[in-house]
């Protein structure tokens, strides 16, 4: 599955690896908060470089719905049932700003968005109630939203919350040109270097598979922090949605909002502008990593939704994105425990990154070269509420005990031999010699690997719609051969040691 966002030819090309081994900033991570930190530090002045472990938005952001909203469906209800007005407030004024840094950056720099109307709807009883919340909230916290007459869905609506003049945008164009403009002032953007470690002395000394280098500042703009120092991995649920672009049929209306449901599963709709028409992208019917028994029927019914709503649609694009949910829900930047004050990072935007990853990236910046902001000192010093603490804790409750079934449970299993050939597109895991071991088939090519996580040794589960490993634990995830995709692991998987490929 590639995303209809990175299904194009790449406009930026990388940078090769540098001779040079010192900088006064690596930034890791070439997605949208480490792109617009890398520029801002640039503009200032410092030598600079990304280090992508892939390609630019090859993680979350190039798998984005590129939804830039302050409407963001049940979320500031959530919070304020946690936390005082004030942290409500202070969040909605950080996805503000980084709202209005991004929407001025693209007026500048000619990218092209469109500006749409926000929409939360609810086709329940309940889920109207929590609307009503939402939108009490949303207008103590200063949004400006109303009720809708009229939401243009073709589906029973209940109630419909708007707000107006927000947007939409192409990821890969926003990164993109972030990228051309980092090199445009002295700073470098080096794909397929995967950071493995960051000392602590000064200067930090940064391990990569492509060499070492050392800084005076880290920033970790990964999806979850690579480094366990903190263990934001324990404070972070790893969550997998779905997307897919459809074109519906001429005379089939598309609805031109940005639509998203505050009833479960949720379901998002929007556009995008093409030459041919409008495509309608669709997404949601997410789930926790690693977790679901067959990823493809969740997106399978997330499409089954989209045809019964747009009959005739046809489908162009399918993809799925992963993103980091923090079980107090606020999201974490500044500086990394135990980096004395030279690493930073910035994790848990619950989906929402086009407006917290650009917000973060601002108050990591302004961390470095000296200032803050008020909403930013308000975040660090929140106190997280027992609900929030009572979350962490079973969450983490239930991680142990999924661990301890799963190992269990592979002892169950049939064994791996040498002659072990999976059916076309389908992995299993069982005992190989007394190791767990992962085996899967895909394009007529037979991989093992270890079936242990390269993170903290999860039990990996086979992921049948991105023909990909997964971690159930932190969200780590690999591809069949063993290679690192995403998460908090910054390893490849082990290989087994009858590894064959037929």
């Amino acid at each position: 599955m590639k995303s209809l966002w990175l299904d194009r030819e790449p406009r930026f090309t990388s940078d090769a690896i540098p001779d040079e081994k010192h900088f006064e900033t690596v930034v890791v991570g070439a997605g949208i908060t480490g792109l617009v930190a890398a520029l801002m530090l640039a503009r200032a002045g410092q030598r600079v470089v990304v280090f992508e472990a892939r390609t630019i938005g090859a993680a979350t952001t190039g798998n984005t719905t590129g939804k830039l909203s302050l409407l963001q469906g049940g979320m500031l209800s959530a919070l304020r049932s946690q936390y005082s007005l004030k942290l409500v407030q202070a969040y909605v004024e950080a996805n503000r700003t980084g709202q209005a840094w991004l929407m001025q950056y693209m007026e500048q720099q000619g990218v092209a968005f469109q500006r749409r109307t926000a929409v939360t709807f609810a086709t329940t009883d309940d889920g109207g109630q929590r609307l009503r919340r939402e939108a009490a909230v949303s207008r103590d916290a200063g949004l400006d939203v109303h009720f809708s007459r009229d939401h243009g869905l073709p589906l029973p609506v209940i109630e419909a919350l708007e707000l107006e003049d927000q947007a939409q945008i192409h990821p890969m164009e926003v990164l993109e040109t972030l990228a051309a403009d980092i090199r445009a002032h002295g700073g470098l953007v080096v794909e397929g270097v995967q950071v493995q470690n960051v000392g602590s002395e000064q200067p930090m000394e940064i391990s990569t598979r492509k060499g070492t280098f050392t800084a005076d500042t880290v920033v970790l703009a990964t999806g979850t922090p690579i480094l366990n120092r903190g263990l934001y991995f324990a404070k972070l649920v790893p969550n997998r949605s779905y997307a897919a672009a459809l074109r519906l049929p001429g005379e089939t209306p598309v609805p031109q909002n940005m639509y998203l449901s505050i009833d479960p599963p949720t379901r998002s709709q929007r556009t995008y502008p093409t030459p041919g028409g409008d495509l309608l992208l669709v997404g949601g019917y997410g789930h926790q990593g690693g977790r679901a028994t067959s990823p493809q029927a969740h997106l399978d019914d997330l499409l089954g939704w989209a045809k019964q709503l747009y009959p005739g649609g046809e489908v162009t694009h399918t993809w799925s994105a992963q993103d980091y949910q923090a079980t107090n829900l606020v999201p974490f930047f500044g500086k990394l425990p135990r980096g004395r004050g030279r690493i930073f990072f910035a994790t848990g935007y619950n989906k929402w990154g086009m407006s917290n990853g650009v917000a973060a990236a601002l108050s990591v910046t302004s961390d470095i070269l000296g200032g803050q902001s008020d909403w930013a000192t308000t975040i660090h010093h929140r106190v997280t509420s027992p609900k929030g603490v009572a979350g962490s804790v079973t969450f983490n409750a239930g991680l142990a005990r999924r661990m301890i079934e799963d190992r269990a449970r592979v002892r169950n299993n049939p064994e791996i031999t040498d002659q072990t050939r999976p059916p076309e597109g389908t992995g299993v895991v069982g005992l190989y010699k007394g190791d767990p071991a992962a085996v899967s088939t895909v394009d007529g090519t037979v991989c093992m690997v270890s079936a242990s996580c390269a993170h903290l040794g999860g039990l990996l589960t086979w992921n049948d719609a991105e023909k990909s490993w997964d971690c159930p634990l932190h969200g780590s995830r690999f591809t069949p051969e063993g290679k690192y995709l995403e998460g908090p692991a910054t390893h490849n998987l082990q290989k087994s040691p009858a590894k064959k490929k037929r």
